[in-house]
């Protein structure tokens, strides 16, 4: 089978496919033949050897994908060979094939694309347990969403809006605003301007953001707190801007401010019951019809570059997924 392979840590221009052999579905496994996959920013990370931990090389990046059941273990009984399935694994995914625990898999809801379910998992699983379980987001209340045209960002501005909060999208050009309000957001600010945060009180009527979902870091962040709520909670996602930002202590202090961490890996070991209770929300929400994942552009399997490329450019519009079978 074809498989990206990465023999080294380097830069995406250095990976290649590569022929590799077919895996076997061990004990309490599945095996899955990958339609989709998709590609976030800890992947580009991972392959440069710059993730906080790292793989064993050598290995195949991607941690979401989905595809068809092609083979079970004697122990599965819940999969069957022709099931349509979504899942997340630690890495394996941009392969023809990937060979996982039947539990990292769940039945794609009728009617959802691979490319759909493809993006959906660690997106909005990150958004609903931030604004859900750490942020105690609140109908009527003000969320800020920061990178609001990114695949985390689009799908906080629709789990806010499914939450009943009203939505202001922070994005640095108008394409991307205008893609943010195209998906829910109520409001949109240039947080490239000086004078953004003055935008941001008019959008907020003078209140401040209750909620500041922020994958971004980097100096935005830290005018996005001297701009927040009383008792308002800033959730720490990420920091696609490449820098990790200094909070002063007296700013939390003067605001009555929280800031709050959100590790979406660390959510099944630590725990699992509130992981359990997104998922299930997630998944009614899916099959209800009322929320539909975002896909951004989908790249062909030979040109996986180019959409590790429009991701570490901070170009992309949603999540970038690449197909790899039909």
């Amino acid at each position: 089978m074809k498989a990206v392979v990465v023999e080294q840590y380097a830069p995406i221009d250095q990976i290649g496919l590569q022929e590799t052999g077919m895996p076997v579905a061990g004990p309490g496994q599945v095996r899955v033949r990958v339609q989709a996959a998709s590609i976030g920013f800890v992947d580009g990370l991972k392959v440069e050897g710059r993730y906080q931990t790292k793989d064993p090389l050598p290995f195949t990046p991607g941690a979401e994908f989905a595809g068809v059941v092609d083979a079970v273990a004697d122990d599965v009984t819940r999969f069957t060979p022709g099931m349509r399935v979504m899942g997340a694994a630690r890495s394996g995914a941009l392969a023809e094939y990937i060979a996982v625990p039947a539990t990292a898999v769940e039945i794609m809801p009728d009617g959802l694309s691979m490319e759909a379910a493809a993006a959906f998992r660690t997106n909005y699983l990150t958004a609903l347990y931030a604004l859900g379980e750490r942020g105690t987001l609140r109908a009527g209340e003000q969320l800020l969403v920061l990178g609001a045209a990114g695949g985390t960002g689009i799908a906080a501005i629709q789990i806010g809006k499914l939450l009943g909060a009203r939505v202001i999208a922070a994005a640095s050009t108008e394409e991307k605003r205008n893609f943010a309000a195209r998906f829910g957001a109520d409001a949109v600010v240039d947080y490239t301007r000086a004078d953004w945060r003055d935008a941001l009180k008019d959008a907020t009527g003078g209140h401040g953001a209750d909620v500041i979902f922020d994958p971004v870091g980097g100096e935005v962040s830290l005018q996005a707190f001297r701009s927040i709520a009383w008792n308002g909670r800033h959730l720490v996602v990420g920091f696609a801007a490449g820098t990790i930002p200094a909070l002063p202590f007296n700013l939390p202090l003067l605001k009555g401010g929280l800031l709050i961490g959100v590790d979406v890996a660390q959510i099944a070991r630590r725990e699992p019951e509130a992981q359990t209770r997104v998922m299930t929300q997630l998944s009614t929400w899916l099959n209800d019809g009322k929320l539909v994942p975002v896909v951004g552009h989908v790249f062909a399997f030979e040109d996986f570059r180019a959409a590790f490329r429009t991701m570490q450019t901070r170009a992309a519009l949603g999540k970038m997924v690449v197909r790899i079978g039909s």
